[in-house]
């Protein structure tokens, strides 16, 4: 069975609310075709899970001018200036995590984990609100898994049942994100027929994906 699909149905499910993982770290690996897309839907009011919201010349800033997004959760937002806006205006509107934490706490939403113990940011800010545990002697704080409700990647091919291959440092949150959302969008440099791409290359396999776009050669 084929997923391809265009960008527009590929991010047509995404409805006024959803909580949106998008991967890339900065501008690799990000898939800003499918994030363009989402800037001609009617969709608003979204929650976008990024480790870094891209740059300046990425398409998340766009989908934040647009007014689209009320809430956005990151590990640094430095390379975007309109996530910088957000938090000054209000604090409430940006959730900081360290990166570790984040990819764990999507990496559990896809595993069926409800929480875990981790002792990044005890003593600090990042423990503000969360339980804190002690075992072996040592202080851990609490961190709860987190899903989506539709993830946007980019892989570097994929056949057309979805299975996908990432190279290199583009795997980055694009390999964690899928498992952890009820609809999966990706975007891949290049298609195959099923078959073609070596089981032992597979990244994210096909059956945690929705909808396959092609973004080029």
């Amino acid at each position: 069975m084929s997923k391809v699909v265009t960008a527009k149905e590929a991010v047509s499910h995404i409805k006024d609310g959803d909580v949106l993982l998008i991967g890339g770290f900065l501008q690799g690996g990000i898939p800003d075709v499918l994030v363009g897309a989402v800037l001609e839907t009617d969709a608003k009011n979204l929650t976008i899970v990024s480790n870094d919201t891209g740059t300046a010349e990425t398409n998340i800033i766009k989908l934040q001018q647009a007014g689209k997004v009320s809430k956005v959760m990151a590990t640094y937002i430095g390379a975007n200036p309109e996530t910088g806006r957000m938090m000054i205006e209000d604090p409430t509107s940006v959730q900081l995590f360290p990166q570790g934490t984040l990819a764990e706490k999507i990496r559990a939403g896809g595993a069926g984990i409800a929480a875990f113990l981790t002792p990044t940011g005890v003593g600090t800010i990042v423990e503000e609100g969360k339980q804190k545990m002690e075992l072996n002697g040592r202080e851990y704080l609490l961190e709860t898994a987190l899903r989506g409700n539709v993830a946007l990647v980019h892989a570097s091919v994929a056949d057309e049942f979805g299975n996908c291959f990432m190279r290199g440092s583009t795997k980055n949150f694009n390999a964690i994100m899928p498992a952890a959302c009820d609809y999966v969008a990706v975007e891949a440099e290049k298609i195959v027929p099923v078959g073609e791409l070596d089981p032992e290359l597979v990244t994210v396999p096909g059956i945690f994906v929705d909808a396959v776009v092609k973004v080029g050669e």
